[in-house]
């Protein structure tokens, strides 16, 4: 299975799930695999940022995907960002020889200038290889690193296997509306373009050109409904959908306790065992997690999905 620069709809960026002892929990991991699917996701994306991919040993990211592919009946994107090339190379052939889709590169914060950033992606392809098709992860609220349209557009035109777009700028409205306007006039080749930020702008990403979501808002089923609504041009609708949940995407922004509450939400519904997270971390407190608990009864108020 692959995905192409025509992928819509939402690829999920899964959790990995641990035991409270922080051992991988493979059962949990079958159990999100089969929810992701069963909502509706086109694609999953492990060993993301909020997949705790940095906390992994290689032989536990290898297992990991092996895991993901062998049990998915959807395209599977690895995250293979690294420190060196060499890591990343390596984890990038192994996924991709066991049957994963493509990979997902994100810049290092060091980076600052255009010339770095595009000669970095440079780097990046040629250590993975040119046949590895992949997702450019543009997040500067975390990684630090500013790429303008012009230089996604740069990065996008050198390299024929980059087909996606993990857009995560914020505020990056404008940015969508911009890459489309140059792929308009010709002078940018087609790709697909996925938003994360935790769905906080899946109400418009759509209208201004986005073909969906990358994220792992704990209602993926949700993500997926909503951005059929939009494509279906049922506006009202779909932000409505959008609304119900507006407070629980809000709250789950928060820098640092993101994951918490995300785990704490997939655990409520049944999904993972534990919301343990590897160390170091940062967990919910009690008073917390009555917080997301009293959002998801007020959500469950229009969506019965969150009638937990």
């Amino acid at each position: 299975m692959t995905f192409g620069t025509q992928s819509k709809g939402v690829y999920a960026i899964a959790t990995t799930p641990f035991f409270e002892d922080g051992s991988i929990d493979f059962n949990s991991i079958d159990k999100l695999t089969d929810f992701y699917q069963d909502s509706g996701c086109t694609g999953i994306t492990i060993l993301g940022i909020m997949g705790e991919a940095p906390k992994m040993e290689p032989d536990e990211s290898r297992a990991i995907v092996k895991r993901v592919v062998s049990r998915a009946k959807i395209p599977v994107i690895v995250g293979v960002s690294a420190p060196g090339f060499a890591g990343m190379r390596s984890l990038a052939r192994e996924s991709m020889d066991v049957g994963a889709a493509g990979v997902m590169i994100a810049p290092p914060p060091a980076l600052r200038t255009d010339d770095q950033i595009v000669n970095y992606f440079a780097g990046a392809v040629e250590a993975v290889g040119e046949d590895v098709p992949w997702v450019l992860q543009d997040y500067p609220l975390t990684l630090t690193v500013v790429m303008s349209p012009g230089v996604i557009a740069r990065i996008i035109t050198n390299h024929p296997s980059c087909l996606m777009l993990k857009h995560e700028d914020w505020p990056g409205l404008g940015k969508i509306s911009k890459l489309r306007a140059m792929q308009k006039a010709g002078e940018l080749r087609e790709f697909s373009i996925l938003c994360g930020n935790g769905g906080m702008f899946l109400d418009f990403e759509p209208e201004r050109g986005a073909d969906g979501a990358m994220t792992g808002y704990g209602f993926p089923d949700m993500l997926t409904e909503l951005v059929q609504l939009s494509a279906d041009g049922k506006r009202d609708e779909a932000h409505d959908l959008f609304d119900a949940h507006l407070p629980l995407i809000r709250y789950e922004q928060q820098l640092g306790v993101g994951l918490a509450v995300r785990k704490h939400v997939l655990k409520r519904r049944g999904v993972i065992a534990t919301d343990a997270q590897r160390k170091p971390a940062q967990m919910l407190t009690p008073t917390a997690k009555a917080e997301v608990d009293y959002l998801l009864a007020r959500i469950a108020k229009k969506d019965k999905r969150a009638a937990l």
